[in-house]
């Protein structure tokens, strides 16, 4: 309340201004990932990030903002461009969305993680044990890269269902000889088996959204590359939960 004098002398109240208090705007979390055998996980984690106050985009759930000129591809590009943070989740699946007539076609989730990349957006990463574990076996046998592994026909199993799911995760960690260690921002990618452990990295990361507040719109560093253009590298962990073997 002000206090200020009338004609008569005497005091004349008049009401002080109240402000309403702003409310914060909601963090968008961009949740990438194949959804055939993990669907359980994914409502997981849509959960546990909706509790904590983000405003989730999954395409499993049907929340990915779409516009009906657009392709499904660009619309969930668009949803990478404009999302504050973005998550991974690299299966042994390697998804759908390629050109029945070029079989040699990304899949939306591999352009979707590499357009985070490409982005710099913060990000993060879950992959599949059996993922982290077909790589390992595969270099040890002398198939190291992506190089090493075009020689290789790959019949299609429950376990892998396309070699090109290797490739995602070399882009997600960044293993590329030509970039040192030390230049390889955003290269932790969370090895998981479980729900649990898919769970459990959600909630370790995502619980305090004050912290990452201040990251949104942050981008991390680029790296060069070998085709001579700036992409960065964030390490994901992406995968699905209990695979059956």
């Amino acid at each position: 309340m002000s206090k200020a004098k009338a004609k008569d002398g005497k005091a004349k109240v008049s009401p002080t201004k109240t402000h309403e208090p702003v409310k914060p705007t909601k963090l968008t979390m961009m949740v990438s990932s194949t959804v055939y055998g993990i669907e359980e996980l994914l409502d997981r984690v849509y959960t546990l990030l909706t509790e904590y106050g983000y405003d989730v985009w999954m395409s499993h759930k049907g929340t990915v903002p779409v516009r009906s000129d657009r392709t499904a591809f660009e619309n969930c590009l668009a949803a990478v461009e404009k999302c504050d943070l973005f998550l991974g989740i690299i299966t042994t699946h390697y998804g759908s969305g390629q050109n029945p007539n070029r079989p040699d076609d990304r899949s939306i989730t591999h352009r979707e993680i590499q357009k985070a990349i490409e982005l710099r957006k913060p990000r993060w990463i879950l992959a599949h044990d059996h993922v982290v574990f077909a790589r390992s076996l595969l270099n040890n046998l002398g198939f190291e890269g992506k190089q090493g592994r075009q020689t290789l026909k790959l019949k299609k199993r429950p376990v892998l269902d396309d070699l090109r799911v290797l490739d995602l995760y070399e882009e997600a960690t960044i293993d590329h000889r030509n970039v040192p260690l030390a230049d390889r921002d955003g290269n932790w990618v969370q090895k998981f088996r479980s729900m649990e452990d898919g769970s459990l990295f959600v909630g370790s990361q995502f619980s305090g959204i004050r912290r990452l507040n201040s990251l949104s719109g942050r981008t991390l560093k680029a790296v060069r590359l070998p085709l001579k253009r700036e992409v960065t590298y964030d390490a994901g962990r992406n995968s699905r939960a209990a695979l059956a073997g």
